[in-house]
């Protein structure tokens, strides 16, 4: 594939070094919100740049007919015009919070857990996120993403960064030099408590991901997720 980068900081370079170990050839790589770019020649972009420029940079792809997909969080109050984007011109575009193969097995378990756990109320759960201080949203599309499918599946209304009240999952989203994404799920009793955990050990993981997802994605029509690149039904 011609892949597109459209973000070049860390995420970027690290996607470029997976891609071209699987064969890929590197055709543009984006590195300012203000750049100019063509998308001539490219078969696929890749979107790791920032929220402010996220929109802009998956509309272009979109309108030049080149399947996009998107790891950028802090953007989604525009995700469904992104998605009416993408239909209405027959397009192709995945957007995932995370494209580490291991967090969306992670989230797969979440939600299995979430299920169990509906029908045990002396259980209260929160969900702790610790992240570079590089990182720019707080709290992490990731744990958005594990709070939402909780949500999905048991009585709880909404996700906050503050004290939670009834029926609210508190998000502690710290963010500390130097130190590995981490992802706690905890389940609280008076009794005992219950826990899952995912904890990033490099870069490596999100950057196979998401070469894997454009590799899914390049000759297919239509709105995806990372459950469909792993047959996740």
């Amino acid at each position: 594939m011609r892949i597109a980068l459209l973000g070049y900081g860390k995420m970027g370079k690290a996607i470029e070094t997976i891609a071209l170990e699987r064969g890929h050839s590197i055709m543009l790589k984006v590195s300012s919100a203000s750049e100019n770019f063509s998308l001539q020649n490219c078969d696929v972009a890749i979107d790791f740049s920032l929220p402010s420029s996220a929109v802009a940079n998956i509309s272009k792809c979109l309108e030049a007919g080149v399947p996009v997909i998107s790891g950028t969080t802090g953007w989604l109050d525009d995700y469904d015009d992104i998605v009416s984007l993408c239909n209405s011109k027959e397009g192709t575009f995945l957007y995932a919070s995370n494209f580490s193969l291991g967090v969306n097995i992670f989230f797969e378990l979440n939600k299995t857990l979430a299920k169990l756990m509906e029908k045990l109320p002396q259980y209260k759960v929160n969900i702790e996120e610790i992240h570079h201080t590089q990182k720019l949203d707080a709290p992490s599309g990731t744990a958005i993403t594990l709070a939402n499918d909780i949500i999905d599946e048991t009585n709880y209304e909404k996700w906050t960064l503050n004290t939670p009240k009834q029926n609210e999952i508190g998000i502690l989203a710290k963010r500390i030099e130097n130190v590995p994404g981490t992802h706690d799920v905890n389940y609280d009793s008076a009794v005992d408590s219950i826990q899952i955990k995912h904890t990033a050990h490099s870069r490596q993981g999100f950057a196979l991901g998401a070469v894997i997802a454009a590799e899914y994605v390049h000759d297919k029509k239509g709105v995806f997720t990372m459950k469909d690149v792993l047959n996740i039904s």
